[in-house]
């Protein structure tokens, strides 16, 4: 293989299936912006095991405001992903600084909804969870530098 078919694989590389090119790890942020991005996304993942659990209820079909809830959930988390795939904690944690508002506004909405859509365990545990990741990663994030 030649030099110019070497360069062409690589390039080939860079791209997703569909052409597009793929997002590269930012390797330029600080290294403690990188472990707080972390340690942040571990407990989103905690929500979206509760958006996933209330999107999927049969609850959540017939509740326009269930629905909200777990639209809501959704872009938080949606606002986050490009900036996670491209490895920039920086830029992660300012949206997550800028959006944390809503995310905890949502989660409140939740705790008053809950008993009204279902008093079973699975929809109280569900409130609960989310009620302490959104104030973990709301802990996290003001003690986070700016």
């Amino acid at each position: 293989m030649n030099r110019a078919q070497s360069d062409q694989t690589d390039d080939e590389d860079d791209n997703d299936e569909d052409g597009g090119q793929i997002s590269t790890p930012s390797t330029d942020s600080d290294p403690k912006l990188v472990a707080l991005m972390h340690e942040v996304d571990n407990w989103i993942s905690h929500v979206w095991m509760v958006r996933t659990f209330l999107k999927h209820s049969d609850e959540a079909t017939d509740d326009e405001e269930l629905a909200e809830i777990h639209r809501g959930l959704y872009d938080f988390m949606l606002a986050l992903g490009p900036s996670k795939d491209a490895g920039d904690a920086a830029r992660y944690l300012r949206i997550a600084r800028k959006k944390i508002s809503k995310l905890r506004k949502t989660a409140a909405a939740f705790r008053e909804l809950q008993p009204e859509v279902s008093g079973h365990m699975n929809f109280r545990m569900a409130a609960q969870s989310l009620s302490l990741a959104v104030h973990k990663i709301d802990e996290l994030l003001q003690g986070s530098p700016n």
